[in-house]
């Protein structure tokens, strides 16, 4: 039975990316040293949408995108930590949406469901 889901970012800066994740999003996390981290996700869920390749979208990608319960003060702790948001906060219909790069030109887009979910 599938427990969990592993995700992972490529980076060209993988040990700034660490770094940030460590200290400006403060996962907790699992040192397998060397610098090795694999960060602990407190929650998941997935989604399958259809692809759409005039917008990057091609069949076979796959995107992460991190959520919270009140996006407001999620981006107020962030901006705190020195995480640089591109754009303000927008309601993209499932969910209060904004994006932020992280080191190695890494978007995350950032959200608030306005979905129910089974998880909480």
């Amino acid at each position: 039975m599938i427990k969990g889901v592993h995700t992972m970012f490529y980076s060209s800066e993988v040990e700034e990316l660490r770094k940030f994740i460590k200290e400006k999003l403060q996962f907790n996390y699992s040192d397998l040293g060397d610098g090795w981290l694999i960060f602990d996700l407190p929650e998941a869920d997935m989604g399958c949408h259809p692809s759409e390749a005039e917008d990057g979208k091609r069949s076979g990608t796959h995107n992460i995108s991190f959520y919270c319960d009140d996006i407001n003060k999620t981006v107020m702790d962030l901006k705190s930590h020195g995480v640089n948001f591109i754009d303000d906060v927008s309601n993209a219909g499932y969910g209060l949406v904004t994006n932020f790069i992280m080191p190695g030109g890494v978007k995350v887009q950032l959200y608030e469901p306005l979905y129910a979910s089974n998880n909480k």
